[in-house]
């Protein structure tokens, strides 16, 4: 994982305003399936994130192994029949967000975050809603959004097809300091 935080920085580090850069190695991802046989949700609170208020970029990272299922049978069976987590090990986002956050008024901002999700050895273009919050010096950052297993090359046997929603509803939040 200390690999994937100094891929981070470096990513970042060509985007860096100084005073504007924000980060946390505690943020959250859940996603969440919903059918009529069976509910799903993983949630992973080991989600490192950066936010360049300046510049307008912000980035995600995660080890895929760090999602947590409340039954032990759905973690292993993701992480060894569908994420392939040995061969795939992390899951990413990078990009930009358009609209104005002031730093020195505290407050709840609506922004549109344009990027590049990457997970099981798979990229796709991404537009989503999201809020960057100024609360105390704070960014504390929100999202909701849908993905679809088939984008990223995630087979779903036959077997259980059924059980596993076409989309997946996922669910971010972050709450970052200043650098």
């Amino acid at each position: 994982m200390k690999k994937s935080i100094i891929t981070l920085v470096f990513a970042l580090s060509g985007m860096i305003s100084y005073g504007q850069l924000y980060l946390t190695r505690s943020g959250f991802i859940g996603f969440y399936s919903k059918t009529s046989v069976e509910d799903i949700k993983a949630e992973n609170n080991q989600v490192y994130a950066v936010v360049d208020i300046g510049a307008k970029n912000l980035a995600f990272t995660t080890l895929v192994k760090g999602f947590i299922f409340p039954k032990e049978l759905m973690q292993e069976h993701f992480n060894e029949n569908y994420m392939e987590s040995d061969k795939y090990p992390k899951a990413s986002f990078s990009g930009t967000f358009t609209g104005d956050i002031d730093l020195k008024k505290d407050g709840v901002y609506p922004v549109m975050v344009k990027g590049r999700l990457s997970l099981h050895n798979a990229t796709q273009d991404v537009a989503i809603p999201a809020t960057l919050e100024v609360k105390a010096g704070r960014i504390l950052g929100q999202s909701q959004f849908n993905i679809k297993p088939e984008d990223y090359h995630i087979d779903i046997p036959s077997l259980v097809r059924d059980k596993i929603a076409k989309e997946l509803t996922v669910s971010v939040k972050v709450d970052c300091s200043p650098k």
